[in-house]
């Protein structure tokens, strides 16, 4: 007889695990909600977004293509390299599921996979149901989206110098992410560089400046993956009899 596995399907559990990330996300989804109402978007549509989404980096990217207009291949695209992980991560999860959970169900807790709420979740050491996963991604999503309508709000009467400040919190929080994995790791440096180069050049080079900001993403975010793929493959695990 196969052993029983153990399970986490706490709905309250899922909540009380949720709470410190929706903490976090805080502070992230208001400086969205501050960037885009100062650059022209209504509120409403600003909290829709972070809605629909759950996403810092891809809203960060997406927003100047909706405001400047963007053809809808280059938000798509650019969105697909740049949430292309949480496809991954969702796959890897199912792994982690209980057996048995819905076609629906499974497809709605894979609106609110992110980093931070799959790390959580895959390192369980039980296998996790929906109604577990339900607390764990209400609350986190709740907090974006508060966070993003008090950014929304605040941009209308902050004054201009704190709200440049707090824009610039965003990209501290990318630098705190990539930073420790390549002080730990060289060839996660290498990649970075090559990245950042090529970001330079579509930025300064004459010519290059001219391919707009979503092209930009998808060629520096392509071209820095094949560069450390090529260079720094993983390698694969072999089990011996």
């Amino acid at each position: 007889m196969s052993p029983i596995h153990p399970i986490e399907n706490s709905f309250k559990n899922g909540v009380h695990d949720g709470i410190p990330v929706a903490l976090g996300y805080l502070s992230v989804s208001f400086a969205f909600g501050l960037s885009a109402v100062a650059m022209g978007m209504p509120v409403w549509c600003t909290v829709l977004i972070s809605l629909c989404n759950v996403t810092s980096a891809g809203q960060f990217a997406g927003l100047p293509l909706i405001l400047s207009g963007a053809p809808m291949i280059e938000m798509i695209m650019s969105q697909l390299v740049i949430n292309l992980r949480y496809a991954l991560m969702s796959l890897s999860l199912s792994q982690k599921l209980v057996p048995g959970i819905s076609t629906p169900k499974r497809l709605a807790i894979s609106y609110g996979i992110t980093d931070e709420i799959f790390a959580i979740s895959v390192s369980k050491d039980k296998e996790v149901g929906s109604t577990y996963m339900a607390g764990l991604i209400l609350v986190p999503v709740a907090g974006w989206t508060l966070g993003t309508l008090l950014g929304g709000i605040a941009s209308g009467f902050l004054p201009q110098m704190l709200q440049s400040a707090l824009g610039i919190a965003i990209y501290a929080m990318f630098i705190a992410i990539v930073l420790p994995p390549s002080r730990r790791h060289a060839p996660t440096m290498r990649v970075v560089l090559v990245s950042v180069i090529l970001s330079c050049l579509f930025y300064y080079v004459p010519g290059l400046n001219k391919v707009s900001a979503g092209f930009t993403i998808i060629i520096c975010g392509v071209a820095a993956s094949l560069f450390g793929a090529i260079l720094y493959p993983i390698k694969e695990e072999t089990d011996h009899a």
